[in-house]
């Protein structure tokens, strides 16, 4: 496709506050998620020429900040050597709810890449299956499907 920068600028536009809310929801963490939105769109814009229709544009860009925010993840996985018991030693108490934020994350980790996508999108960006199956190129009742098995998934490690 071909794109120059006010048109990219336009398109952006219509999904930039969904796209900081999805990474928000993967990377846990606000200048996180605006650094790996900011790396997608960049990536997204190097990039344009290679999306072949503009209503594929909302997917497209979804998809390159989903593999920024894993990629991202990856890495500060290698490079963080300190355990949670030390994170959670130098966190005052009053800020954080120790136990739900260490189950909520075990629960969440549970899942594939898929299901984390699947609830991320829908619990906290908001989105429908319908909407979410359009994004990831799925049929809506397979959203559905899997988002059922992927909380029930979540429940049995928080029981």
């Amino acid at each position: 496709m071909r794109c120059d920068a006010h048109t990219f600028a336009q398109m952006y536009e219509t999904v930039y506050i969904d796209l900081y809310r999805f990474a928000l929801c993967l990377m846990r963490n606000k200048q996180e998620a605006e650094d790996a939105v900011s790396e997608a769109v960049l990536k997204a814009f190097e990039n344009i020429r290679t999306l072949k229709e503009e209503k594929a544009f909302r997917s497209w860009i979804f998809t390159i900040t989903a593999n920024t925010c894993k990629s991202r993840l990856r890495e500060a996985a290698k490079e963080k050597s300190e355990s949670i018991e030390e994170t959670l030693t130098n966190t005052p108490s009053e800020e954080i709810d120790y136990g739900m934020a260490i189950d909520i994350r075990r629960a969440f980790t549970v899942l594939d890449e898929e299901e984390q996508t699947i609830i991320g999108l829908s619990v906290f960006g908001g989105y429908n299956s319908r909407e979410i199956g359009q994004m990831l190129k799925l049929k809506d009742n397979t959203v559905r499907s899997k988002k059922v098995r992927a909380l029930e998934k979540m429940e049995c490690v928080l029981r």
